[in-house]
Formats: C-alpha cells, structure tokens, sequence
C-alpha cells in the first residue's frame, strides 16, 4: 500500500501531538527494536521512532530500513524523528482521506 500525499498530510497531523514510542540508542537498530515498533504499531497504528544522538546508524538509512522490517509505511522524517504507519488489519483506528 501506497500513501498518497492527501493521506501522508492527514497523517503527519495526527502524529504532530504524539510522543515517541520507541528510542534507538547507541546499540542502533537491532532485533529488539524491531520488535518494539512492531508491537507499538499492532496498538496505535501511528508509531514515532526517535533516533538517538549516539545512534550510530545515519536517520536516512534506518527510514529506509526499519519500514520494510516492519511491513510498515514511513510517513515523516524530521530531525531525528521517524513517522511510521500501519493499518491494523481487524481494526483500523485511523481513517484515512480517499486516494485521488
């Protein structure tokens, strides 16, 4: 699934007020962080990933690397901070604008 701008906009607003939910360290991503995101997007759909100063993987590469990890589309990057979004396959949270 693809998000359309409309959507990735709809979706970046509804992330704006959310706090981080997962923090990558001086470890970088590993096996338990995948773990973490995955857990986090089962519950809320909308997820926020906050990459440490000491992260010693560069913010681009992990916004490439962590969404396919997790099946997951990546919304946002800003600063440090990654934007991620799964739809919950029973029960969708979040209603998204129409494509086109």
């Amino acid at each position: 699934m693809s998000l359309t701008g409309k959507q990735r906009r709809h979706l970046r607003a509804l992330g704006h007020h959310l706090d981080p939910v997962v923090q990558l360290g001086k470890h970088g991503l590993t096996d338990g962080i995948v773990a973490a995101v995955n857990d986090a997007l089962e519950q809320h759909e909308l997820v926020k990933v906050r990459v440490g100063t000491e992260c010693p993987d560069e913010r681009g590469d992990l916004a490439e690397k962590i969404p396919p990890a997790v099946r997951a589309e990546l919304v946002q990057v800003l600063g440090r901070t990654i934007l991620l979004y799964r739809r919950h396959p029973k029960e969708p949270k979040i209603t998204l604008p129409k494509a086109g």
